[in-house]
């Protein structure tokens, strides 16, 4: 099992930045790949962002393209979200999750299979 703590969130003014951070812990060596999500209320959980946790290799939503970036540093065993020129619109809770099954879509929420608490970030107008 892994277990996955978020942190970074908070309250930014629109065209700030926020970098959050997910730190896995437990079976590691099982992870394929790191992805964000995020549900504001009312809506359903969608995706944001994900990293191969081996490969590198990067997804975005296309509403955060440019203005998002994933990365990990493997050495401290943490992955981020650094988040710039935020909008009220991604005003969410945002989500870590760790995916272990390869062939499956990485954009799908449903195929992560470990979570983290979530994270509050508010963008005010």
């Amino acid at each position: 099992q892994v277990q996955l703590v978020e942190s970074g969130g908070g309250l930014e003014q629109t065209g700030g930045s926020l970098r959050l951070s997910c730190a896995p812990s437990g079976r590691t060596a099982s992870t394929i790949t790191i992805g964000w999500f995020r549900q504001a209320p009312g809506k359903e959980r969608e995706f944001v962002s994900a990293i191969g946790w081996n490969s590198g290799t990067t997804y975005y939503a296309g509403s955060v393209k440019g203005r998002f970036t994933i990365s990990r540093d493997n050495a401290v065993n943490t992955g981020y979200l650094q988040m710039n020129s935020l909008k009220p619109e991604d005003t969410a809770v945002y989500y870590c999750a760790a995916r272990f099954r390869r062939g499956t879509v990485v954009e799908s929420w449903y195929n992560y299979d470990s979570w983290g608490q979530g994270t509050q970030v508010t963008v005010s107008s």
